[in-house]
C-alpha cells in the first residue's frame, strides 16, 4: 500500500512528512476547513467521477453493463445523447451543462469482484486521478470495503449493485447510499408468493455464496419461509466463482429437501442452476410435491446465460426493462440505441445513481460532501423507475416497489426472459433501520 495520505484539501503529502509534522499516521488525515475537502474541483472546468465496476471475476457480465450505464449518464449530464431520465425524474435541478456548470469526466476501475482489489482501484482513482465521487461494485463484500474507504477520505460512495443488508445495515457509512433493495426487501417480497404457489409445508435447502451478501441473503430467506411454516434442511456455503457446484449439489438428492434456495448470483448462480437442473432436481418428486429451485435474487444477465433452466423459476429483482412507466421507457431508449440491446438492472441502478450524485450537487450549489450529503438524506423523487422513490435519510436506503418475477416460460425474445408476477409495494418491503445496527458516523 502506498504511504501517500489525504489532507482535507486533497494535497498528497508522505508518510514521512506528515510524521515529521506530528500528526499521528494514518490512511487519510482531513484539515480543519471545512469549506475545503479532498479533491475540491476548485475552479477548474471540469469534475472527474470514479467508476469501479468488475471487469473481471464471476459479476463481470454485471460490471460491463454498469460501465454501459455510467458512460451514458456521462452523456446525457453533459448535454449530450437524447438525455434519458433527464427528461422524466423530478424533482430535477441538472440543466444538461454537466455540474455546475463543470463538465463531468470519468475515470474506470477493475474490483476483479475482490474487495481488497476494489480498495486499491478506489484508492488509485483518489489519489492519482481526482475522483470527486465514487461509484461502482457488483458485490456487496467491495460495497462494505469501498463504502469505508471512501468514509475515511471524505469522499461520497454511491453504490452499484449491491444486495446485503449489512451494506446500509451494520456496515453504513454517513458518505455512502444505496439505490438497490436488499436481502430482507427480497424476503419480504417473495414470502407471499412463495406461499401461495408452494403451500406452507416445504423443506428447503440453501446453498449460499459464502460472504455478506449471501450470509444475509440466506438469513432473511429463512426468516420469511420459516415464517411460512417451512422447515430448513440445511444451509450450505459455497465460495465465490466456484465454477463447478456438483459436490454441493449431490447431497441435495438425498437430503429430503423438496425446494433448492440458491442463494448465489452472476456466473455462480448460472453455473449452479444450470448443474442442479443436470442432476435432475426439476424433474424430481420429493414428500409427494415437485421439486422447486428457487433463485432469490435474479437478473436478465443472469437468466440470460442460465437459458432454459429458468423457466418457472421465482425470484426478485430491482427493475425490469419491460416496466412501462416514462422513467423506465426512457432509459431503456436511451440505452438502445447506444448499445443495441435493453438495459440490466445493474445498468438502471448505477445509471440512476449517476444521476441521483449529480443532481444534488446541482441541488445543493456546491460539490462540498457534507452538502450534498444533506441533499441526499431523505430526497424524494419519481419518475427515474419503480415509482415514487426515497432515500431514507436514517440509513440512506432507497425505498421503493420491488418485482417479484418469474422465468418466462415462452420468450418472445432472446431477451423476454423475466415476466413481472407481481409489483410489491414499498410499504410491505419497508422495516425499522435499526433491527440491523450499525451507526452511519458524521460528515466532518
Amino acid at each position: 500500500m502506498s504511504d501517500l495520505k489525504f489532507t482535507r484539501r486533497g494535497v498528497l503529502k508522505s508518510g514521512a512528512a506528515l510524521g515529521a509534522a506530528g500528526v499521528a499516521p494514518s490512511f487519510f488525515v482531513r484539515n480543519a476547513w471545512a469549506q475545503d475537502f479532498t479533491n475540491n474541483p476548485g475552479n477548474g472546468s471540469s469534475v472527474v467521477l470514479g467508476f469501479n465496476v468488475p471487469q473481471t471475476g464471476a459479476y463481470a457480465d454485471e460490471g460491463a453493463d454498469e460501465l454501459r450505464a455510467y458512460q451514458l449518464a456521462v452523456k446525457h449530464i453533459n448535454g449530450e445523447g437524447d438525455g434519458g431520465m433527464l427528461n422524466t425524474m423530478t424533482p430535477l435541478s441538472l440543466k444538461g451543462n454537466g455540474v455546475l456548470g463543470k463538465k463531468v469526466e470519468y475515470v474506470t476501475g477493475d474490483t476483479q469482484t475482490k474487495s481488497d482489489a476494489a480498495r486499491a482501484s478506489a484508492k488509485r482513482m483518489i489519489e492519482k486521478d481526482g475522483a470527486i465521487m465514487i461509484t461502482g461494485g457488483s458485490s456487496s463484500g467491495v460495497a462494505v470495503a469501498v463504502q469505508s474507504l471512501c468514509h475515511e477520505a471524505g469522499i461520497i460512495f454511491m453504490a452499484g449493485l449491491t444486495h446485503s443488508n449489512d451494506t446500509t445495515g451494520k456496515d453504513k457509512r454517513k458518505y455512502g447510499f444505496r439505490h438497490f433493495f436488499n436481502a430482507y426487501m427480497s424476503g419480504a417480497a417473495l414470502g407471499p408468493v412463495l406461499e401461495a404457489r408452494y403451500g406452507k409445508d416445504r423443506n428447503a435447502y440453501h446453498l449460499t455464496a459464502d460472504y455478506t451478501w449471501g450470509w444475509t441473503q440466506e438469513e432473511s430467506i429463512k426468516n420469511t419461509t420459516e415464517a411460512l411454516g417451512w422447515k430448513t434442511t440445511a444451509a450450505v456455503r459455497t465460495p465465490l466463482g466456484a465454477g463447478d457446484f456438483s459436490q454441493y449439489i449431490t447431497p441435495v438428492l438425498n437430503s429430503g429437501a423438496d425446494v433448492l434456495i440458491l442463494n448465489h448470483y452472476g456466473k455462480d448462480m448460472i453455473n449452479s442452476l444450470t448443474q442442479a437442473v443436470q442432476f435432475g432436481l426439476r424433474d424430481k418428486q420429493v414428500n409427494g410435491k415437485n421439486f422447486v429451485i428457487v433463485v432469490p435474487l435474479f437478473s436478465r444477465l443472469m437468466a440470460q446465460g442460465a437459458g432454459e433452466n429458468i423457466k418457472g423459476i421465482l425470484g426478485t429483482t430491482n427493475w425490469n426493462w419491460s416496466l412501462t412507466d416514462a422513467g423506465s421507457q426512457a432509459f431503456v431508449k436511451s440505452f438502445g440505441a447506444e448499445y443495441g440491446f435493453p438495459p440490466s438492472q445493474a445498468a438502471h441502478t448505477c445509471y440512476t445513481q449517476a444521476l441521483l450524485y449529480a443532481n444534488a450537487c446541482e441541488t445543493a450549489g456546491t460539490f462540498y460532501p457534507c452538502e450534498v450529503i444533506n441533499a441526499l438524506e431523505g430526497f424524494k423523487f419519481d419518475g427515474a423507475g419503480n415509482g415514487p422513490t426515497e432515500y431514507r435519510a436514517a440509513d440512506h436506503q432507497c425505498f421503493k416497489d420491488v418485482l417479484v418475477v418469474e422465468g418466462n416460460e415462452n420468450p418472445s425474445s432472446q431477451f423476454d426472459l423475466l415476466q413481472v408476477v407481481q409489483v410489491v409495494p414499498r410499504a410491505q418491503v419497508e422495516y425499522d433501520p435499526a433491527i440491523f445496527g450499525g451507526e452511519l458516523g458524521t460528515c466532518s
